[in-house]
């Protein structure tokens, strides 16, 4: 009986070299360099084929209890063995391996041990420092600022920080939040310039945050104006960026401020970022300055102490 595998990485088939992300029914565009595997001791194998002792049974003459002695132990040394592989392959260590692993389906992969999913792992506090947010499939952290919380009862699983509470949106029933920030892979083009990638999803940005979400509904009665604040180049985690800010006019509300800014990964093949910001404008909406600072507290995983690195005299330009 064929199984699917869990959500996990695995070799990629397409590229041996790498890890990719399944999710449980497909592959995902997301990838990283494998890690080292940590070395184990070797376990005993059990042995269901033992030799029959030194005693040999001869194929003509010798005494009838000889016979019977060498008989009597070759099966005590097949019982011993066929026990010890039962302990081997049952025992209560919790090791998967040593049970029967489920056969994978032509499209799953098929070996490697699973991770925890991308949605349990966004939102978790990095061991060194919980002042921050871990985005692991993007190889970055985030800075977990005053007034800023993780993600609750948050349906879209690329949110990896909110403003605390909701409010009832001004427009089509339902809640609100003053500010979000997203972050997730460019998946949809080839595209590795970080200034296009930026300038072409500003505006898809500003419709999903203020005019239609993704249920259809307006939570603002959509916009009515749009115009560009900041753009430029941007050092984000050692890499070299680009970042587009709008402010945008609401129907209902006080409207807003969208910001979209990509950057290349810095693990696995180097998949290029997208981070959004959704600030609401108006007294209770975060500071505008948030969007600057966690943009630059933005370092790669497991090197927090890194600066700017690549492009680290780059900042906002008008």
């Amino acid at each position: 009986m064929s199984m699917t595998p869990p959500p996990g990485w695995y070799r990629d088939p397409s590229a041996p070299h790498v890890e990719r992300w399944w999710d449980g029914t497909a592959w995902t565009e997301h990838r990283r360099t494998p890690e080292a595997p940590t070395p184990q001791q070797p376990q005993a194998q059990p042995q269901f084929a033992p030799t029959v002792p030194t005693m040999q049974l001869a194929s003509g003459g010798g005494s009838g209890r000889a016979k019977t002695i060498a008989l009597v132990t070759a099966a005590a040394v097949l019982v011993a063995a066929i026990v010890t592989g039962a302990v081997v392959l049952n025992g209560d260590d919790g090791d998967p391996e040593a049970k029967t692993a489920p056969t994978p389906t032509s499209s799953a992969p098929t070996s490697a041990s699973p991770s925890p999913s991308p949605s349990e792992s966004t939102s978790e506090p990095s061991a060194d420092d919980p002042a921050v947010v871990v985005d692991p499939l993007n190889g970055i952290t985030l800075p977990l600022l005053d007034g800023w919380a993780r993600p609750k009862n948050v349906s879209d699983a690329d949110v990896v920080m909110t403003t605390p509470g909701t409010y009832e949106c001004p427009g089509d029933d339902g809640l609100c939040r003053h500010g979000t920030v997203i972050s997730n892979t460019v998946t949809s083009n080839d595209e590795k310039s970080p200034e296009a990638l930026a300038k072409g999803d500003i505006s898809e940005a500003a419709d999903r945050a203020y005019d239609r979400n993704k249920i259809d509904q307006r939570p603002f009665h959509g916009i009515t104006s749009r115009k560009l604040v900041k753009q430029g180049p941007v050092a984000v985690a050692g890499r070299t960026g680009y970042f587009v800010r709008w402010r945008v006019r609401t129907e209902a509300g006080p409207g807003g401020y969208v910001q979209s800014m990509a950057f290349p990964s810095s693990v696995g093949s180097e998949a290029m970022v997208m981070v959004r910001y959704v600030f609401d404008a108006g007294e209770e909406g975060p500071p505008l300055a948030d969007m600057d600072r966690i943009t630059k507290g933005i370092r790669p995983v497991g090197d927090e102490g890194t600066s700017g690195g690549v492009g680290s005299s780059i900042g906002p330009t008008q």
